[in-house]
């Protein structure tokens, strides 16, 4: 019986689980998903106090529909022979989805980088809330005013004192101009101080010294500068991008018989744009990535990644939020409003589970428009 083999349990991995399941359908074909953890781990959700609840059980997606769930890691893909090796186990696939996600780029050469913190992971997550939890007026050193940095930086903002700190001249350089108004307001309001033109060049116990020469007393530096594909990736190709992520077709294969999604795959979003590392791009790339491996071993049609429009949404703390549409991050709303969006955004991301027909009919969808605010459905109509 033929075998499509998905390495990765985050959002592409178990959305390309279903995505083959969907187009398995009744027919004779294996599916075996291999990630070495029992849960699906909702990383967007991590800034939150309770990393806990960004956690779905792995099984309550993929027993409805199916799929097996190996648990292991993979370390070794040999695309000539069609296997993986998986914590020294070597499984055969006829087709393969690498789905293996990113992780947080640490620093090297930085003294006391053992120190550090950060949210890339739910392990993460709880290293730090346990760090914190019975600590007053705490302060925290937020490395990163990128996307999850001033998440982070907003929301430990609620219960201490919190510097952001960024190499960049201005905060959420990579989020362009469109939203840094809000930003920069949201910072003010909560009290946030910002040390731009800088990093830190030493963490110790209780400091942190900047590359300005000033030591910072503080109780938690958080790291979140920069994200790397998984190393899997090299197996795969010699042509990686700059985030180290394989180029793929508009069908997402990357080489005969090997396809790939989320954040290790290098697909185009349109002319000048490629899929940014993000769940609401990880999520339609695994849906079309195992569809297309099983029904190309089915003979059936394959379904090119369309997909839908670019949005943002950040969240502020106690300030709110800001959601943004397309890619120059026109400010749709912002505050209440935009926590709102987030809100419906976060329970969004939650998969369907214990029910087979509402995870592939989810899985059939791959892009849905829905209208988390009237001024939605005037962009749409425009």
């Amino acid at each position: 019986m033929a075998h499509v083999v998905i390495v990765g349990g985050g959002f592409a991995g178990v959305w390309s689980a279903a995505g083959a399941a969907l187009a398995r359908g009744d027919a004779g074909l294996r599916i075996t998903l291999i990630a070495p953890n029992d849960h699906l781990v909702l990383r967007p959700r991590l800034y939150e106090p309770d990393p806990e609840v960004a956690k779905v059980e792995l099984r309550r997606i993929l027993g409805p529909i199916g799929v097996r769930h190996l648990r292991a890691t993979v370390s070794t893909i040999d695309t000539t022979r069609h296997v993986v090796v998986a914590d020294g186990q070597e499984i055969h696939y006829d087709r393969l989805v690498l789905a293996a996600g990113s992780g947080l780029v640490k620093p090297r050469n930085l003294p006391g980088a053992e120190r550090l913190f950060d949210i890339d992971t739910l392990d993460g997550a709880r290293r730090l809330t346990g760090h914190l939890r019975h600590r007053n007026d705490y302060s925290a050193i937020v490395v990163g005013a990128g996307f999850t940095g001033l998440e982070a930086a907003t929301e430990l903002a609620a219960r201490g004192r919190v510097l952001l700190v960024d190499r960049a001249s201005t905060v959420g350089a990579q989020l362009g101009a469109g939203p840094r108004k809000e930003i920069e307001a949201a910072l003010d309001h909560l009290g946030i101080e910002r040390r731009l033109g800088t990093t830190v060049t030493e963490v110790g116990d209780g400091y942190a010294i900047l590359s300005d020469g000033t030591t910072i007393e503080t109780d938690a530096v958080i790291w979140s500068v920069g994200m790397r594909a998984s190393e899997l990736t090299r197996q795969i190709s010699g042509e990686l991008d700059h985030l180290g992520r394989v180029p793929v077709d508009r069908h997402l294969r990357a080489l005969p018989g090997v396809f790939a999604a989320g954040d290790t795959a290098a697909a185009a979003f349109d002319a000048g744009h490629t899929v940014m590392q993000a769940c609401q791009h990880a999520t339609p790339l695994g849906k079309v990535a195992g569809y297309n491996a099983a029904a190309g071993l089915l003979g059936l049609p394959l379904r090119d990644f369309t997909p839908g429009p670019y949005v943002t949404c950040l969240d502020l703390g106690d300030a709110g939020a800001i959601f943004t549409r397309g890619w120059d991050r026109r400010v749709m709303a912002s505050g209440a409003q935009g926590k709102e969006v987030k809100k419906r955004i976060n329970q969004y991301i939650h998969p369907p589970v214990d029910d087979a027909t509402k995870i592939l009919a989810a899985a059939d969808r791959v892009y849905i428009a829905l209208p988390f605010f009237p001024r939605d459905e005037e962009q749409s109509a425009a």
